[in-house]
Parts: structure tokens; C-alpha cells; sequence
């Protein structure tokens, strides 16, 4: 039994656990541990759950879990929420460098905002007629009318685990064009539900509506049922590059939990 202390995040409503790690005080091998952390009635509750590990060359390695307990690819909100927590606690300085499960990322605040810098994007094809991104986590994008009364839970369920996106699934994302930017909700796989916002899902969102022609360039302002954010970057051709994702990244509070 050991005592470990955590800060709890929200990035436009996609909340995390933060545990600095840099003494290894915490044992990732334990999906049951993690999911049960992240359980909103018997534990802390949160979409994710982030380890801040030392690694040489960096200022950090962010690690992210998602709420089933297990390993998850690149998390855009929480890798914002994961520098803000390393600026505001001193692990790193204004610009700061981490390594993630997709890579280097780069990260600094826009006033009270966060802006993150993604990998470029490299892979996009067609499935149905939609576009399929991969933004650090694959990204299915659907276009469509009243998104607000869409029933997200159930379609985005079934299109996460359909054929054509097996074995590991996809995020799907259900888009809806707006006069100044675009309306974005998304169904997260590790969550296995519908999150109030998604960043990789937002930045995979942003993209398509340039590549389609709803929008003639970035940056794109996107809504979330969570929050606001701002997509930037170049296109050329099928090749996105110097990719920002800035939005908020809210210290919600912290404590200290035995495990």
C-alpha cells in the first residue's frame, strides 16, 4: 500500500489524471489499477490517465492510458493539459520538448492557452466516401446535418469496431459545418463512449474540412460539447504539416490517493 499523489485536468471537458512519475512511484502494469482510477463512482474519474516518466534528451515522456486501463496512442487534449501541468510545476520551461507514444511533440502557452504541436499527418485515405486520418490515433471523419441531436453512442460504437478498421478499431469523429468553423463530436475507443471533446479527433476533424472543401484554409475553429479550440497547419497535396492544436487546459485539483 503507498500513498500517490495526482492533479486532476480537463481539456474542454476531456479530463485526465496527472501523476508525476519521474521517481517511478507508480506501476503501469496494472489495467485493473488504472481502469478503476479512471472509474467515475469508485474512483477518481477521467477519460485517461497520464504518466509524466524522465527521459534523456527531453524534458519528459508523457505516457497515456486510456479509461479501459490499457496503453492508448497519442491524446492531443491531454498531451496540452500534461504541458501545462509541467510548466506550472516546474519540470519544464515555457517551450517545452516531450517524447509521446507517436513521437516528439513541442508545446507553449498562447495566454491562457495551450498550443500543442502534432506530428505530420502522412495517412489519409477513403472508407465510404469519409475520410480515415491518423493524427498520433486513427481517426474516422463523417460529415453530416443536426449533429446535435445525433445519437453519437450508438453509430460512432458500431463504426469503431466494423471491418474496416480492424484489428485495432478506430476514434470516430461526426462533423458538422458551422458559419465561422465546424461542430465536432466524437466516440473514443479505450473510452468506449462519446467524450466532450477529443484533440487528435478535433485535429483529424479540422484537417478534413479543409482537404473537402468546407473550409478553403486553416486555422479552423472548432466547437466541442466541452469547449473551444484552434487547428493550424499547412497542406500540400495529401502531406499536413507544422500542425497546432491550442485550446484550454483547466487545473480542476489536486490530491492524494492510496493504492
Amino acid at each position: 500500500m503507498k500513498i500517490v499523489g495526482f492533479n486532476k485536468y480537463q481539456g474542454a471537458g476531456n479530463d485526465f489524471i496527472i501523476i508525476d512519475n519521474r521517481n517511478s512511484i507508480f506501476n503501469p502494469d496494472n489495467p485493473a489499477l488504472i481502469k478503476k482510477l479512471c472509474d467515475r463512482r469508485f474512483g477518481i474519474g477521467a477519460d485517461g490517465l497520464i504518466l509524466i516518466n524522465n527521459k534523456t534528451g527531453f524534458d519528459f515522456e508523457m505516457v497515456y492510458f486510456n479509461a479501459d486501463g490499457y496503453i492508448g496512442s497519442m491524446c492531443g487534449n491531454g498531451g496540452r493539459c500534461t504541458a501545462d501541468f509541467a510548466l506550472k510545476s516546474g519540470i519544464a520551461e515555457k517551450k517545452l520538448r516531450f517524447i509521446a507514444a507517436d513521437g516528439i511533440h513541442y508545446a507553449e502557452p498562447e495566454g491562457e492557452l495551450i498550443r500543442l504541436k502534432m506530428n505530420d499527418v502522412n495517412e489519409i485515405r477513403s472508407v465510404a466516401g469519409n475520410y480515415f486520418i491518423i493524427t498520433g490515433s486513427p481517426h474516422y471523419v463523417i460529415f453530416m446535418k443536426e449533429l446535435d441531436n445525433f445519437d453519437v453512442f450508438n453509430e460512432g460504437r458500431k463504426i469503431r469496431q466494423s471491418k474496416d478498421f480492424q484489428p485495432g478499431g478506430t476514434n470516430v469523429n461526426f462533423v458538422e459545418s458551422e458559419s465561422n468553423g465546424i461542430f465536432v463530436r466524437t466516440f473514443e475507443r479505450g473510452v468506449e463512449d462519446e467524450t466532450l471533446s477529443c484533440g487528435t479527433g478535433v485535429t483529424a476533424s479540422a484537417i478534413a474540412s479543409v482537404l473537402s472543401g468546407h473550409f478553403v484554409s486553416s486555422p479552423v475553429n472548432v466547437r466541442t460539447r466541452g469547449g473551444n479550440l484552434k487547428v493550424e497547419f499547412d497542406v500540400n497535396g495529401t502531406q499536413i504539416s507544422d500542425i497546432w492544436l491550442c485550446g484550454p487546459a483547466t487545473f480542476v485539483f489536486e490530491g492524494k490517493i492510496r493504492i
